[in-house]
């Protein structure tokens, strides 16, 4: 069945795209819900119409897109999740927790556009950002183990300065016990 898509379906295809798909899928699921319409020839004409209208609007989300994705180029991200013993994390930290840290150093991102595999354990891991079909940015990510209190939580950019701090302290206090 040949369909064409009326918004961004992950796995499957973008807006406006002319794809084959089983029969099923589009008759169940596609049409029904409104993701995508039946490609027949008048709806092709229409839709060739169409792409050739919107051609100088897709340019400027294009080049949107690009300088959304220039904000983001460089940022690393630290988050902080409460973890056991182990070093496994209570929950798990996803695209809404990796969009609230990128709020945080004042970059708005859709949790939407964020890509980013289930994380249960600390470490570093890449999400992606996709802003548009052919803008992607790939944005790092360092879980770590959440501070106890009266600690503060490392911040995004900080990271590797707020490890090193308490180190250096701690001798400090050993020393005024002694």
């Amino acid at each position: 069945m040949k369909i064409i898509l009326k918004e961004d379906i992950q796995g499957l295809g973008y807006k406006d795209d002319v794809l084959v798909v089983k029969d099923g899928y589009g008759r169940n699921y596609l049409i029904p819900t409104g993701k995508a319409i039946l490609a027949t020839p008048g709806a092709l004409r229409h839709h060739d119409e169409i792409l050739k209208q919107r051609a100088h609007k897709l340019a400027k989300i294009k080049l949107d897109a690009e300088n959304a994705a220039k904000v983001l180029e460089g940022v690393e991200l630290c988050i902080a999740a409460k973890v056991s013993p182990q070093g496994n994390i209570y929950g798990s930290v996803g695209a809404a927790q990796v969009a609230e840290a990128l709020e945080k150093l004042g970059k708005e991102v859709d949790r939407k556009l964020i890509t980013i595999p289930t994380i249960k354990q600390v470490g570093e891991y890449v999400a992606t950002v996709r802003f548009h079909k052919e803008v992607a940015v790939e944005v790092p990510v360092k879980v770590v183990a959440e501070k106890e209190e009266g600690e503060e939580a490392p911040k995004a950019e900080e990271a590797p300065k707020a490890e090193a701090a308490p180190a250096a302290e701690e001798p400090k206090a050993e020393e005024a016990e002694a």
